[in-house]
């Protein structure tokens, strides 16, 4: 089954891993039916900060603004069954964990979860607090998957790019996307 992905790019540092994340859905476009991006714009900030360009724009995908409450992906209708948001600013986490559906982004996520379909949230935030621990377990209880962009290395990465990639591999492995990556015991 192909996917329908919804990529949600919130205003937490970890533009790599957005970057990623877009880049290798572009590398294998035979593996969805259709890629939808909502990017606040504090995350379009980020990303000309830690990227140095404006990149994001110059992708073969459907943007849609985060107040687009007739973009497909607002209704359970529209059948998308991925969403990642990445990365995700733990106050867009707080108001998923809240149900608080303010904007296309977590009107996407509250979809995503009633649907019982996957959403992954890439948290990029160090230390957690008490509060953003919870709003993890509940995302967590209600379905949702919770995936701190935390990196591995024994893959032996040598560059900046090669350990975010650890990263957007796994968050890839997690949507059922098939790419060649490194595996354990190979």
């Amino acid at each position: 089954m192909k996917h329908k992905i919804i990529i949600a790019i919130t205003g937490a540092s970890g533009s790599i891993y957005a970057k990623g994340i877009l880049d290798k859905l572009a590398a294998n476009p035979d593996q969805y039916n259709a890629v939808g991006i909502v990017m606040s714009k504090n995350a379009q900030d980020v990303w000309e900060t830690e990227i140095g360009d404006k990149s994001y724009a110059q992708y073969p995908f459907t943007f849609y603004g985060k107040q687009d409450f007739y973009a497909p992906f607002a209704s359970g209708s529209a059948q998308y069954n991925t969403m990642i948001v990445v990365p995700c600013s733990m106050g867009t986490m707080g108001r998923i964990a809240a149900g608080i559906s303010d904007d296309l982004i977590t009107r996407a996520a509250d979809v995503i979860l009633k649907e019982r379909r996957k959403l992954i949230l890439v948290a990029r935030e160090t230390p957690y607090n008490l509060i953003q621990i919870k709003n993890m377990e509940t995302i967590t209880l209600a379905g949702g998957i919770i995936c701190p962009a935390t990196p591995s290395f024994y893959s032996k990465p040598s560059t900046i790019a090669e350990v975010a990639a650890t990263v957007v591999d796994r968050v890839l492995d997690l949507a059922g996307i098939k790419i060649d990556t490194y595996r354990w015991g190979k």
